[in-house]
């Protein structure tokens, strides 16, 4: 099931004893382009603080309006506070998942460390496990490089040829948290068209210039399946995407699903 980020915005997140707020933007790592976090007001609950909630801590498959995790509001109360002004750092990272007992997202061969999806059952760290990973991994590059998903709505996407639209906003993947693409409005080349493109075909991001470089050319796009945001996207029109495109689809390559289901699949 894939949803767009702009639909997340504002929906309810419920602890198991109550409400905690509601989503005001997410955080996905610009390596992977998979949400890390959801950035949560807490409203009239903990004036003027703002909490970040791992998919980690959902359960189920997200919902339409409300999102339920598996903390309790004494849990949130006592997580690590953060500052949306500023970048989320490593070592606010580390202390974040020592907190609540979670994996380090980083260290693993899936895309959330030992685990292809977060929904899968959380082994638990044994005294000292997460410190002597860290250890292991240290001359890594411990730059989370995550970017608000709010302030990268907007940015141009230029193509091999030309400029192609702007990002309108990003669809994602209920299972992974993958950003499976950027929706694209053509507005000024092709008017009231919208066209998808996947994070696997930018070749780079230039964050200063506020603008995405794919590898694709515009004739590529305009002969690409049009977008309907009003229709949920299924994977017929995937799979004539990626054919029309001539690349790998990444629902046949990445880890399957416990229900033997490719991850995505609507």
């Amino acid at each position: 099931m894939l949803r767009t980020a702009g639909d997340l915005k504002g929906v309810t997140i419920e602890a198991m004893d109550g409400d905690i707020g509601s989503v005001q933007d997410l955080y996905f790592d610009d390596h992977t382009w998979t949400v890390r976090y959801l950035v949560v007001d807490t409203g009239t609950w903990l004036p003027g603080r703002q909490v970040l909630i791992s998919p980690f801590a959902f359960q189920v498959v997200p919902g339409a309006s409300r999102l339920r995790t598996s903390l309790t509001k004494e849990q949130v109360k006592g997580s690590p506070s953060i500052d949306t002004d500023r970048p989320v750092d490593r070592q606010r990272e580390i202390a974040f998942s020592q907190y609540y007992g979670y994996p380090y997202y980083w260290v693993g061969p899936y895309r959330w460390g030992d685990l292809a999806y977060p929904t899968l059952p959380i082994a638990v760290p044994q005294p000292g496990a997460l410190e002597q990973e860290l250890l292991a991994h240290q001359r890594e590059d411990t730059d989370p490089h995550l970017r608000s998903a709010r302030d990268v709505m907007g940015y141009y996407i230029h193509a091999t040829d030309g400029d192609l639209g702007h990002v309108e906003d990003f669809l994602v993947d209920a299972e992974t948290w993958a950003i499976r693409y950027c929706i694209v409005d053509t507005r000024n080349w092709l008017p009231g068209r919208k066209v998808l493109v996947s994070p696997e075909w930018i070749q780079r991001v230039s964050w200063e210039e506020s603008k995405v470089y794919v590898d694709l050319s515009k004739r590529h796009i305009e002969d690409a399946p049009e977008f309907d945001p009003s229709v949920p996207l299924g994977r017929e029109h995937e799979e004539r995407l990626y054919t029309h495109l001539g690349r790998a689809k990444y629902w046949e390559r990445e880890p399957r699903t416990p229900e033997g289901k490719a991850n995505g699949k609507t």
